[in-house]
């Protein structure tokens, strides 16, 4: 098999990734019965590009291999692969930026140099 350039930019775990979800896409589909060509039809794309998809081809787009799953039936699930709640880094990150303590804010320069008050209060005006 040759190593195209994409091949070789993406981490092995994103191939390896890929790959199970092609043979898990590969799987479904055998035990649903449906052939290569009306799988490729449902999901509006060529039987080629099926193949590729199988395979865990990392040039085919993520759209396409969404429409696989979703005449699989298996779409639903797609929008949970980034949910917030279970990003555990995400989480400990916002945890670990949670202030210790919560003071109360500090008066503006004017309001704490004359104790409080309007700096106008006891002055005459000039008008």
């Amino acid at each position: 098999m040759r190593k195209t350039q994409l091949d070789l930019m993406v981490p092995i775990p994103v191939r390896r990734a890929l790959h199970k979800l092609g043979q898990d896409i590969r799987d479904a589909r055998l035990r649903r019965r449906i052939s290569t060509a009306v799988m490729a039809e449902r999901a509006s794309i060529s039987r080629t590009t099926l193949n590729k998809i199988e395979k865990g081809d990392l040039g085919v787009s993520l759209g396409n291999y969404a429409n696989v799953l979703f005449v699989l039936g298996m779409a639903e699930r797609l929008g949970d692969l980034a949910d917030v709640r279970t990003d555990a880094v995400g989480l400990e990150l916002i945890d670990a930026r949670l202030p210790q303590r919560i003071r109360k804010p500090r008066a503006p320069k004017s309001e704490r140099k004359s104790g409080g008050k309007s700096s106008q209060s006891g002055q005459k005006s000039k008008a």
